[in-house]
């Protein structure tokens, strides 16, 4: 269930404790929680812009196509995948950057299905996302923040997911416990290809992310998910394209030859890599 506990002020990093509709710190910094339940943990000092993060429209247009699971194979990957000895009762699970809380929101109903009891966790940096999330299931705690400066004591979680995000190593390695779990899900060299053969003149050779390795953490596993789906509709094109970072990087041209197509089918190609904390030695 949703508990909002166990987290920490992002300004003095002090325990926050429930007060009726808020969370306070020693220090008197109060944080009131939304009608839909969530808590806003960034603070002013602590964005980069007045409204980071996906915009209102951004979030829409994600939720609109992710309720249509198109991606919901990612979900199945991400269950097949998890090392079964951390899926016990009992785990806690945050999601960083968890968007409008498609796959969090999944990944619960499963793991319910399956009796599996958990504490779940989900932070985005966008206030449009958590309040997205936040309307999508009460039994998670939705929390606006960010991951370069996560809101939480240390070992605080046991597994910790980000999906298609911006990890911050040493955070996720300050609240994850001793062998906690972490979760890298990343698009693979030929996802949304036949897209990006019209969006771009030439496409780019693909460079793996953290190929050297990342520090604190040693790779437990790492495979790669591949399947096909279909868009039927202008509508769902354009929703797939705005939650995508070609809608920036695309050229004018691309975009405009992409508005002419009816449907399209396209390959999605994820890679999933688990990743064990170093233990203090």
């Amino acid at each position: 269930m949703s508990t909002l506990e166990n987290l920490s002020c992002p300004i003095d990093s002090l325990s926050l404790s429930r007060d009726g509709r808020s969370l306070k710190c020693e220090n008197g910094h109060t944080y009131d929680l939304a009608k839909t339940g969530y808590v806003n943990l960034l603070p002013v000092q602590n964005k980069r812009s007045k409204d980071p993060g996906d915009s209102k429209s951004m979030v829409a247009a994600r939720q609109a196509f992710l309720n249509q699971h198109f991606y919901y194979p990612i979900v199945e990957a991400i269950l097949s995948s998890w090392p079964k000895e951390s899926l016990i009762n009992g785990v806690r699970v945050l999601d960083a950057g968890c968007g409008e809380g498609y796959y969090l929101n999944e990944i619960s109903k499963v793991l319910q299905d399956r009796h599996v009891e958990t504490e779940l966790t989900g932070l985005d940096i966008s206030k449009w996302a958590i309040t997205a999330a936040s309307k999508r299931d009460k039994n998670i705690s939705w929390l606006v923040g960010s991951n370069a400066s996560l809101p939480t004591p240390d070992q605080r979680f046991d597994v910790i997911l980000c999906l298609f995000g911006f990890p911050i190593f040493h955070e996720f390695s300050r609240v994850l416990t001793d062998s906690g779990l972490l979760l890298l899900v990343e698009s693979g060299p030929d996802h949304l290809i036949e897209l990006r053969k019209i969006l771009y003149p030439q496409i780019h050779d693909y460079k793996q992310t953290h190929s050297d390795g990342v520090a604190d953490f040693e790779m437990v596993s790492e495979e790669t998910k591949t399947f096909h789906f279909t868009l039927n509709s202008q509508a769902e094109i354009q929703n797939l394209l705005s939650m995508t970072p070609h809608i920036h990087k695309a050229s004018y041209d691309g975009k405009e030859e992409v508005k002419q197509l009816e449907s399209i089918r396209l390959t999605a190609d994820i890679k999933l890599r688990w990743y064990q904390k170093k233990g203090n030695t």
